[in-house]
């Protein structure tokens, strides 16, 4: 699971509330307080801070989890294949049916098409099948006293706070993800309080059991991030032999009319619309895999999370629930990449002077602009993924 702006996607796992031997209870204790403090200067009840914090306890398998979320950890191909599924398809477009006349109202209000709130509410939490039965006060507190992101779940847990305070939520009530998202579309604290809305006119909000007020949440958090009306995610597109790799990367926008030249095209062959509609090209899974032009919606998605496999996901799912057949993954469903390979591939990356960064397994921007001025270098297919040809000669570059 990641943890983005307002929005954490759910991990089907179960943690056990009681602390491990493992954490450093005395530092725990002296971190909960330091949150307390901060609960009651940013005007949180002091009853309220005094009857909480006494039940907060750490969770170690958090931090666990927080170590190994899946959009780092598994390949495009696998990411995809595990989340928009047949079933989840099915359900999707028997979910759009029942809900069409609130979800076109949703649609004139915020200008957010309904499948793709459709597609949120699948990838997060399965429609609901599950909402995640995680303490979110212990949650938020054992990732508040973690030094890796303590500042952001530190004001998350305030706002938890606040919002057992605004809705008059028991203790109990407050549960959800392992890192502290909340209700059907995994809206963080801080989100709930600030996007959250009454989709079911019923006077109270309520994102664990009012399915409308999850999805007029969802369109008023995207409305929110900018979400453009009548302009799609992206497209899946098919590059020419030998293209020039090295402009796929999201920070390569150009003009629809500008990719049109250099052979991108669309799956029927048609050649892509010459548009000044600004577009950026993605190879998730390198230049043997499928490839997309991205649109601005597509940046909106990543504010709300901000993986580059989930967003695709939504918009492959949005796409699978308006009769689009499913993703050709060819040769990106069968190659696995391992993170020892990730991590050899930095520290050889490192040593030839190509800054990958910190050797930790994660094919993040800085790695994968290292790999792709090393195969521009090698002359190999400036890509930025660690294929086998790349790792190959790497390796037998950097042997002793």
């Amino acid at each position: 699971m990641r943890v983005s702006i307002g929005f954490c996607s759910l991990l089907l796992l179960t943690l056990c509330p009681t602390a491990s031997a493992a954490v450093d209870q005395q530092a725990f204790d002296s971190c909960i307080a330091d949150l307390g403090d901060r609960a009651r200067q940013a005007g949180v009840e002091t009853s309220l801070v005094a009857a909480v914090l006494p039940e907060i306890a750490p969770l170690e398998r958090v931090i666990e989890l927080d170590r190994k979320q899946p959009e780092f950890v598994q390949t495009f191909g696998a990411y995809v294949d595990t989340r928009v599924t047949e079933s989840r398809v099915e359900r999707g477009r028997a979910l759009l049916a029942k809900h069409q006349p609130f979800l076109q109202t949703l649609l004139e209000r915020y200008g957010v098409p309904p499948r793709y709130l459709i597609a949120f509410w699948g990838l997060e939490t399965n429609f609901g099948s599950y909402l995640g039965n995680i303490p979110t006060l212990n949650a938020l507190a054992t990732l508040a006293c973690d030094p890796r992101r303590s500042d952001f779940f530190a004001g998350e847990f305030v706002n938890a706070l606040e919002l057992m305070e605004r809705e008059a939520l028991p203790l109990d009530t407050l549960r959800g993800s392992w890192a502290g998202a909340l209700g059907h579309t995994q809206f963080m604290p801080s989100s709930y309080l600030r996007y959250a809305v009454d989709g079911d006119d019923d006077g109270r909000i309520n994102l664990w059991e009012s399915e409308r007020d999850a999805l007029a949440s969802g369109a008023n958090f995207l409305r929110s991030l900018g979400w453009t009306p009548e302009l799609r995610w992206g497209r899946q597109v098919v590059l020419p032999e030998n293209f020039p790799y090295e402009l796929a990367s999201l920070s390569g926008e150009r003009s629809l009319r500008a990719w049109a030249p250099l052979g991108v095209r669309q799956l029927d062959g048609a050649t892509v619309p010459a548009l000044d509609l600004e577009a950026a090209l993605l190879l998730p899974a390198g230049h043997l895999g499928p490839a997309f032009l991205v649109y601005e919606n597509f940046r909106v998605v990543m504010r709300w999370n901000q993986s580059l496999s989930y967003a695709l996901s939504v918009g492959l799912l949005a796409d699978r629930l308006a009769g689009a057949p499913p993703l050709a993954l060819g040769d990106a469903a069968s190659a696995p990449l391992r993170r020892a390979d990730v991590e050899n591939a930095q520290r050889a990356l490192n040593s030839l002077g190509h800054e990958a960064g910190e050797p930790d397994g994660v094919l993040g921007k800085r790695t994968r602009a290292a790999l792709r001025a090393f195969q521009l270098e090698q002359k190999l297919p400036a890509d930025g993924y660690p294929d086998r040809r790349t790792l190959e000669t790497l390796t037998a570059i950097t042997l002793p």
